[in-house]
């Protein structure tokens, strides 16, 4: 019987056209295993392209090999068909026309007539004949690329691939490993088990990458003796770490640094430290020239700063919310919700209508942000103080 790596490199093999896609909140672990993906499969000389909905944060990992390959829309997924039946008159010229909003295809037979009959259409079969899916829990967390095109999704063979136990293995074949850290890790250990030969600086450098950015430069609590030998045999292979460091932890701008700090003036905890909060008013955002797209850093110090912590929630005003409406205060605050992968942030605030992901959840409230500071963490506490923590 074969291994599950064995089964997936049968199914790479056979395929033709191979997609690559991954969730539409981009991180550091999915994008870098994508193109790690990417970049192996191009050196089995497979047809593959990578394709995944645009993310406002996606410049963050503009530095890795194979980046700009990243496309964000499934273009020509299939092709109209237009059949002519050529049994009895032969074909002697082709032109097409277009009128308005018509493309007209004139056709001059050698001899005889065309009739009506002789045409049919149709749509070929998809251009792809293989998916791969990189750390991502469902389909409907592809986004636009899932949403366009379900029927490709459910007609085509998928190969899952992710380390978190939120997955629900929605592939053909799931190769899902809990004890990872990371999906760069399990992708690290299939290519291995088809030849390491294959693996050269650029795809060491993006799997380091995944890894480096999962665990927070090795800093989370789940890291294991053997995350930290794979990270030592990607070093080996030549992963390029000073360049992945550089790049996500040593290029924060003045800006963001000038906003972690008001975040940690404004620091409360409750649950014995596991749940973490702040709140930041509109004019923090303006002083410090940030946006609330800088706050995905935030979370990442905090998570680093308080591994005791398992929920981390930062409450802040819309950036327009300054502006009083008839002469009251704008009554609309926003949360962004981290919670660790066996704690789902979207049903600690599902009364709030949250949209993202298990592990990152977003949230209008439409309460002052003294009112929904209140709301919001009584509503998050009533809900972990039900949990094991």
């Amino acid at each position: 019987m074969l291994t599950q790596e064995q089964q997936i490199f049968e199914q790479i093999k056979k395929a033709s056209n191979i997609l690559i896609t991954f969730k539409k909140t981009w991180n550091g672990d999915s994008v870098a295993s994508a193109l790690a993906l990417y970049l192996f499969l191009k050196k089995m000389d497979k047809t593959v392209e990578v394709v995944a909905e645009k993310f406002s944060l996606d410049k963050l990992y503009s530095f890795l090999p194979g980046y700009t390959e990243i496309k964000h829309e499934l273009d020509n997924l299939r092709k109209f068909i237009i059949s002519l039946d050529i049994t009895n008159t032969k074909v002697s010229q082709i032109k097409y026309k277009q009128e308005d909003n018509q493309l007209n295809f004139i056709i001059s037979p050698q001899d005889g007539f065309f009739s009506a009959s002789d045409i049919t259409s149709g749509a070929s079969g998809f251009k792809y004949d293989l998916i791969i899916v990189v750390d991502t829990p469902d389909l409907e967390s592809l986004g636009r690329i899932y949403d366009n095109d379900t029927e490709f999704f459910y007609q085509t063979p998928i190969i899952n691939i992710d380390h978190n136990s939120t997955n629900e293995e929605f592939g053909q074949i799931n190769f899902i490993e809990l004890t990872a850290v990371s999906t760069s890790e399990i992708i690290f250990s299939l290519f291995e088990s088809f030849g390491r030969d294959l693996i050269d600086e650029n795809i060491a450098t993006c799997l380091l990458t995944g890894m480096i950015a999962e665990t927070k430069s090795f800093k989370t609590n789940n890291v294991t003796p053997r995350a930290l030998l794979t990270a030592s045999q990607l070093m080996s292979l030549g992963a390029r770490r000073e360049e992945i460091v550089n790049y996500l932890y040593r290029s924060k701008s003045i800006n963001v640094l000038k906003l972690w700090g008001r975040v940690l003036a404004r620091l409360s905890s409750g649950l014995d430290n596991k749940l973490v909060w702040s709140t930041l008013a509109a004019a923090d955002f303006i002083k410090t020239n940030s946006t609330e797209n800088d706050l995905t850093d935030v979370i990442d110090e905090l998570i680093v700063s308080i591994p005791q912590a398992k929920v981390i929630a930062v409450i802040y005003e819309n950036q327009n919310s300054n502006e009083e409406a008839n002469g009251e205060p704008a009554k609309k605050t926003n949360l962004l919700l981290y919670a660790i992968k066996n704690i789902d942030s979207l049903g600690l605030i599902k009364e709030f209508n949250p949209t993202g992901t298990k592990s990152l959840a977003r949230a209008i409230i439409n309460l002052p942000i003294i009112e929904a500071e209140k709301t919001i963490i009584n509503a998050i506490q009533d809900k972990l103080n039900k949990l094991p923590l």
